[in-house]
């Protein structure tokens, strides 16, 4: 039989509150506790953020406070930003592509949960992941949700709520965020 965490990176219905993603949830609060509390430059944080995310590239920037909730399924290209109090909801693979810059506040989400009532009440969630291409702009506030890719070039608006994909080189700004001419 699969275990929950098997089925999570699967992208199938899991039950979060399994023993296993517990303590991985719990390695990274207390990860996360150490990373936002550090004082560090950017150059001597990348050993931390080293520890826990599947890939960190280059020249790598987090500013703190930052979140997420396992880290294992986050890879960061060369040359990312991510500016103060992002949160990733990482639960399948979220992958940010070299030199992108994502402003303060921003949301990428990958957890999903089912629309039938029934399998909600069993506490059944799910995921999609989450592609960012090179050298995209996130604005401020923006809200990325679950099975999106924005392409490379691509902007996205501050405040904006992104719900469907971005092709590359194009603008997206709104709630739901649309293509501008």
């Amino acid at each position: 039989m699969r275990s929950e965490k098997d089925k999570m990176l699967a992208g199938e219905f899991y039950r979060a509150d399994s023993p296993e993603l517990i303590a991985d949830n719990r390695r990274a609060s207390a990860w996360m506790e150490r990373f936002n509390a550090t004082t560090a430059t950017p150059e001597h944080r990348l050993p931390l953020l080293r520890e826990i995310f599947r890939h960190v590239g280059h020249d790598v920037t987090i500013r703190p406070p930052f979140h997420c909730d396992y880290g294992y399924n986050i890879s960061l290209g060369d040359g990312v930003f991510l500016n103060f109090n992002c949160v990733i909801l990482d639960v399948v693979a979220v992958t940010i592509g070299d030199g992108t810059q994502i402003g303060p506040g921003v949301q990428i989400l990958t957890a999903d949960h089912p629309r039938d009532p029934a399998q909600r009440r069993q506490m059944l969630e799910f995921g999609r992941p989450v592609s960012i291409g090179r050298n995209a702009w996130i604005g401020a506030g923006a809200i990325v949700l679950p099975g999106v890719t924005i392409g490379d070039d691509a902007i996205v608006g501050a405040g904006s709520i992104v719900t469907r994909d971005v092709p590359g080189g194009c603008t997206a700004v709104g709630n739901p965020a649309r293509l501008r001419p």
